[in-house]
Order: C-alpha cells, then sequence, then structure tokens
C-alpha cells in the first residue's frame, strides 16, 4: 500500500518551516511522498489579500522542486467555496482506494481539532500527524502520531510582515521563492 502524507495549509508563502517539517515526516515514516495542498479557503481563516492561487502554487512548486518526494495536490484549488479536509480527504480516498494518507498538522490544529469539520469521521480516513509548534501544545484525544522534528517558530504571516517592512527573508523561504516575491512586488503593500 502507498503512504503519502497530505501538508494542507494557505502557503502564503510557503517557507522553510514547511518543507523542514515534510522531510522529517517523510523519513520518520519512510512514506512514498509528501503532497503540498494549498488550500482555496480554510474555513478558520479569512482569505488574506493580495497574492492569487497561482502566485501560492508557484512558490510551492520553487519551494519543493529539489525533493522528487514532494509533489503538488492541487485538489482544494479545483473545488470552489471553503476547503473541509472531509470532503477533501473523502475525495482522494474514492481515487486512490489502495493509498494510506497521512494528514500533517502542527500544534496549532491539534488544539482545534474539535472544531474540524466531520472530524470523528475524518479520523477513519487518514491517519493524523503532529508536530510541535510552539506556543501551542500537542494534548489532545484524538488519534494522532507525534513525530519529533526541529522546532521553528515561524509562520508566514510573519514573513508577509518583514517583506512590507522591507526586511530580508534570506534563509526563511526558498532562494527561489525569496527571488519570485521580489520580482513580482508580492506583500510589499
Amino acid at each position: 500500500m502507498k503512504k503519502v502524507g497530505i501538508l494542507g495549509g494557505t502557503f502564503d508563502p510557503p517557507h522553510i518551516g514547511h518543507v523542514i517539517v515534510a522531510n522529517e515526516i517523510l523519513t520518520a515514516l519512510e512514506l512514498d511522498e509528501i503532497r503540498f495542498m494549498p488550500n482555496h479557503t480554510p474555513p478558520h481563516k479569512e482569505k488574506t489579500q493580495g497574492v492569487s492561487n497561482e502566485d501560492r502554487v508557484e512558490m510551492l512548486r520553487l519551494s519543493i522542486k529539489d525533493n522528487p518526494k514532494f509533489t503538488l495536490e492541487l485538489i482544494e484549488l479545483d473545488s470552489p467555496g471553503a476547503s473541509y479536509t472531509f470532503y477533501t480527504m473523502e475525495k482522494l480516498k474514492e481515487k486512490e482506494p489502495d493509498t494510506a494518507f497521512y494528514f500533517i498538522i502542527g500544534a496549532d490544529m491539534i488544539e482545534y481539532l474539535p472544531k474540524w469539520h466531520r472530524i470523528d469521521e475524518l479520523v477513519g480516513l487518514v491517519q493524523f500527524v503532529g508536530v510541535q509548534r510552539p506556543p501551542f501544545t500537542t494534548n489532545t484525544t484524538y488519534p494522532i502520531e507525534l513525530i519529533d522534528a526541529p522546532l521553528i517558530y515561524l509562520s508566514s504571516s510573519i514573513i508577509r510582515k518583514k517583506v512590507k517592512n522591507g526586511v530580508s527573508i534570506k534563509y526563511l523561504v526558498a532562494p527561489a521563492v525569496e527571488e519570485y516575491i521580489e520580482e513580482n512586488s508580492l506583500y510589499e503593500t
């Protein structure tokens, strides 16, 4: 059976924390691949102003291009409206019944799990994999496999703020992403 990790998020922009966590989980669980899945409209966040879905996808592509086990999963971008993990994973399981899916979440989302749409059914579709993300905890009653990964206190909002303030983001994102942001004047306003 194929073992596939799914790392969902807004990736606005993708940063080194995303690829480090993905690589740690890929190795720890001996997965066949990790799919980075940008969401259309997460139900727990307001849509950020500024970059297009195309920009987010291109930055993700640039972030993962050097690892053949990292791929893009665009199923949520192809579905209009809010992205609910239950429906996404239901579609992926129908399409790939012989694949075991490992849904990767940070501690911030572990705390939020009780509010996820149809969470009790979702845990039957995927194996949740959690990683620590300061300052959140990993305490939960849901079945989550915790993976020890380097703790990196970094978020896309920190990067957006730095760009807006004219501060360097070198080493926080892939060099190609830094270049893409600069060339396309993303996050400057």
